[in-house]
């Protein structure tokens, strides 16, 4: 992903996306939660946040920061909601004709930080609540 940033933007911003769909599906497989296949990769954030607990509502108010913690865990889905538009606009798998206008590598190099960042904290909050037995 990070090598095609500079070389072509479409295949970043195609594979950043992928790259979440593949780790939420990872997740709700190992859990034995079901999912489509024409799930739309929203959904199956949804899907994978509400089984690994990471819902704003599954975070009491008392704890220290909630309100910041509950913001976060809310701004989630509107990443995942924006690596799927512009996979959709730019990225591959549409079958593109020709370049796209406008896209640059800096819009790929946002969609790769934000779907890995995405990526890693659920694969390492399944990991932790796997070894404490949740």
């Amino acid at each position: 992903m990070e090598a095609a940033v500079n070389q072509d933007p479409e295949l970043a911003i195609g594979t950043a996306k992928e790259l979440v769909e593949t780790c939420c599906k990872s997740i709700l497989n190992e859990c034995k939660v079901p999912f489509s296949k024409t799930d739309d990769l929203p959904k199956m954030v949804k899907s994978t946040v509400q089984q690994l607990e990471l819902t704003p509502a599954d975070i009491p108010d008392q704890a220290k920061a909630s309100k910041t913690i509950k913001r976060l865990l809310s701004n989630l889905a509107s990443i995942t909601q924006g690596v799927a538009e512009l996979r959709n606009h730019y990225g591959t798998g549409h079958g593109k004709l020709g370049v796209n206008k406008g896209l640059q590598a800096r819009h790929a190099k946002l969609a790769v930080g934000a779907a890995s960042t995405l990526a890693v904290f659920l694969a390492e909050t399944h990991k932790v609540r796997k070894s404490n037995g949740s």
